[in-house]
């Protein structure tokens, strides 16, 4: 079973950058899809963006030319790069990793990490 780490949230003023990373306790070449996922207190778990490994990313409108994922499959770690961060970026982030982009979507995922908390103030 592999293993999902976050690391990298924190508290950042609104426009300022994260970048989060997601080490895997193994090889994440066989995993097609990787993503982050977030949820904020009262609001639904949101899909907020993924990639395959084609390096295929899609990602959510809301953080569309703010945000890129990236994957190190020789590191065994996924990244999100966050930029131009707004109050409503605030939320608890989590990587995930699926056997396809599909099952992402339905936010079936095989495997999960515990969150990282990210908090943009205004």
């Amino acid at each position: 079973q592999v293993q999902l780490v976050e690391s990298g949230g924190g508290l950042v003023q609104a426009g300022g950058s994260l970048r989060l990373s997601c080490a895997a306790s193994e090889s994440i070449v066989s995993i097609y899809a990787m993503g982050w996922y977030r949820q904020a207190p009262g609001k639904q778990r949101e899909l907020v963006s993924a990639i395959t490994s084609g390096r295929i990313a899609d990602y959510a409108e809301s953080v569309k030319g703010r945000f890129t994922i990236s994957r190190d499959n020789a590191k065994n770690t996924v990244y999100l790069q966050m930029n131009s961060l707004k109050p409503e970026d605030t939320a608890v982030y989590y990587c995930v990793g699926a056997r396809s982009m599909g099952r992402m979507y339905l936010f079936l995922n095989d495997y999960w990490g515990q969150g990282t908390q990210v908090t943009v103030s205004s």
